[in-house]
């Protein structure tokens, strides 16, 4: 189910898309498994069928293992970390899943086909990129992620609860409001630290337990929860 979101649509992105950027996804993600970063078929198909170039401006390092510059001061993630977030958290068809941090809609559009026909809330504080990822999942005419303009400390309470919540920017803490929004038994994950020191941490909602998934560095939470 969750290949019919971008296979379908390859064909609308048209012959003029360099194919050796579609080759450099496959090694990408040939590395990717190797390393041990992706381990499930569902993920290495996620990466597979929403290639990275599709959302960046400029193309030249889609597939560098590498976070890469985007607008307005925010990056795009780097791949392992991406794959080493998604495998953590455990999605499933049929979830729904809140993001902190739309950027390019990239992230958003890898989740949104392994949890398809669930939906996927994507929370970006500026509205450039909110414009940005918008377009990018129009291209693929992808139907079950929903970008919304707004202060996403504070969640989308709107759709709550939720299964699964990522957060794509670094917090000093979880956001209370978001474990709040979590179902009971909701896992969350997220970069928790200070702006040069930050681990990947994994919540689970049921356990009450938190899981350090080694170090990291995103770009700094905007807002409350971010850092002083």
């Amino acid at each position: 189910m969750s290949l019919n979101i971008v296979s379908s649509n390859r064909k609308d992105v048209g012959t003029s898309v360099d194919k050796k950027l579609y080759e450099e996804n496959k090694i990408l993600v040939d590395y990717l498994t190797n390393i041990g970063a992706i381990k499930s078929e569902k993920v290495r198909k996620a990466f597979l069928n929403v290639p990275r170039h599709l959302f960046l401006k400029d193309k030249s390092y889609a597939y560098i293992d590498t976070p890469l510059p985007t607008l307005k001061g925010q990056t795009i993630s780097q791949p392992s970390i991406v794959a080493i977030m998604l495998e953590n958290l455990d999605l499933h068809p049929n979830q729904k899943v809140l993001e902190i941090g739309a950027g390019t809609g990239w992230n958003a559009a890898l989740i949104g086909s392994i949890v398809y026909p669930g939906k996927v809330f994507t929370i970006e504080i500026e509205k450039e990129l909110v414009e940005f990822a918008k377009e990018n999942l129009n291209k693929l005419n992808i139907k079950n992620v929903e970008i919304i303009h707004g202060d996403g400390n504070f969640g989308y309470d709107k759709e709550a609860p939720y299964d699964r919540c990522i957060i794509t920017a670094a917090c000093s803490i979880i956001p209370p409001p978001l474990i709040e929004q979590l179902k009971k038994d909701g896992k969350l994950i997220a970069p928790i630290g200070t702006r040069f020191s930050q681990r990947l941490v994994l919540y689970d909602k049921n356990k009450n337990s938190f899981k350090d998934l080694g170090g990291c560095i995103f770009v700094e939470l905007k807002g409350k929860y971010g850092f002083e």
